[in-house]
């Protein structure tokens, strides 16, 4: 046991970059340009690292080569060494007053409409924080939640199969969207009275989708689904183009509507249904078993500090 602790111990931080880098890229050849070394010694690197480790790291596939699962092990060691990295000098800049290092927020595809806003004037108010923002549809969310890869989530829906932290900062009210020149537009209906509506959908695993059936399934409504599609561009602009009816944010269409724009040829409506809009709550989440660095709890207090505006409704919402 102590010649293996020995053995480790010499294993330098230059080894280790270059195993990251060569894990990442799956290419010796690869890594050693964006090492700025030659390949000889990113080989040699690797070599000594795997007798000091005393586990091959890499295996052949085909022309490619992919680590293995000690390789995969010390590809995540490496990721929680540079974590940890980050979250000591986030904890410097708290010392020294300042709030720097690197946050990363990833958020479900609908809260691009206003995730973007609320990063922006963040930044700016601290410029010592590097920011990384992934927009992915919700099932990738859970995903990338599930292995760690970002301090915070934007999503309206989280999983309730992870221990979380929620903090809800911005209404998001569901709302049945049309095209402008629908026969039901300006009327009060019912949503049985949307039985034989061609109904657009989000694809399945859709925190939209999620709500909408749910309330579908308490109200006893069985939709007629003509289609499914993967982004609220793609509903907005199938609906105006006459397609049928959607279930859609409100966050999605705001904007644009209160501005007189039109989407796709003829323009949208929200029609007035009963039982709708659904009312629900963007959280930004983050997992219990994660310390928030420094930057991340700041963010976290920024979007509690509140209130967040949003886009007034137009006059095709009222």
């Amino acid at each position: 046991m102590q010649n293996r602790l020995r053995r480790l111990q010499r294993i330098t931080p230059q080894q280790l970059r270059a195993f990251e880098a060569v894990a990442r890229l799956r290419s010796v050849t690869q890594a050693a340009r964006e090492l700025n070394v030659s390949q000889p010694t990113v080989s040699v690197q690797m070599r000594e690292l795997v007798d000091a480790i005393g586990e091959p790291l890499f295996e052949q596939v085909g022309r490619n080569i992919r680590p293995t699962q000690a390789g995969e092990a010390l590809q995540r060691s490496c990721a929680e060494l540079a974590d940890c990295w980050l979250r000591f000098e986030a904890r410097l800049g708290e010392i020294r007053g300042l709030v720097t290092g690197r946050l990363r927020i990833a958020a479900v595809t609908t809260a691009e409409y206003f995730v973007p806003d609320l990063v922006g004037p963040f930044a700016a108010a601290h410029p010592g924080v590097e920011m990384e923002l992934a927009i992915e549809n919700r099932d990738r969310i859970v995903k990338r939640l599930q292995r760690g890869e970002d301090d915070l989530a934007v999503m309206m829906l989280p999983p309730d199969d992870l221990s979380l932290q929620a903090a809800p900062f911005l209404d998001n009210p569901l709302v049945v969207i049309a095209a402008a020149a629908h026969p039901l537009a300006g009327k009060s209906v019912e949503l049985s009275d949307l039985a034989e509506q061609r109904w657009l959908m989000r694809e399945a695993g859709s925190g939209t989708r999620m709500v909408t059936e749910q309330r579908f399934a308490e109200a006893g409504f069985v939709p007629r689904v003509a289609m499914s599609l993967g982004s609220n561009e793609a509903i907005k602009h199938a609906v105006a183009a006459g397609l049928g009816i959607a279930v859609i944010s409100q966050l999605a269409v705001a904007s644009a509507l209160s501005q007189g724009l039109e989407e796709g040829r003829h323009g949208l409506i929200v029609l007035d249904v009963s039982g709708f809009p659904i009312q629900r709550r963007w959280s930004v989440v983050w997992r219990n078993d994660q310390s928030l660095s420094a930057p991340a709890r700041r963010f976290v207090a920024y979007l509690r500090a509140g209130p967040i505006e949003i886009a007034p409704l137009g006059p095709a919402l009222a």
